[in-house]
């Protein structure tokens, strides 16, 4: 077992002309994820011009769930139909390996 054993994978596209936007709100979710204290990592991707996601990892269910109950979730969804082609895609994922420096 590590602490970031348990994972999600979100994926997402931005509706035409919103693109900037969902960066700007990924970008500025950062602190969020900081303060939630069993998130391990937190990364927010741009995976081309218009579709983004979001990869994370926990040390348990507990951490993961939290997230997902969290203050990104809800304000990502809040904003979905403006911003968003369709809700976005949420897997959860289990790491099967992984390198943490630091």
């Amino acid at each position: 077992m590590s602490d970031s054993d348990y994972a999600l994978l979100a994926q997402f596209e931005a509706k035409e002309g919103k693109a900037e936007e969902v960066a700007e709100f990924l970008e500025s979710a950062l602190p969020m994820a900081e303060a939630e204290p069993n998130t391990t990592t937190w990364f927010a991707l741009r995976l081309d011009e218009t579709r983004f996601g979001i990869f994370d990892t926990f040390p348990d269910e507990d951490g993961r769930q939290a997230h997902l109950d969290g203050e990104i979730a809800e304000q990502l969804m809040a904003n979905a139909d403006d911003l968003l082609v369709d809700d976005p895609q949420i897997e959860e994922v289990d790491v099967l390996a992984a390198k943490h420096s630091g």
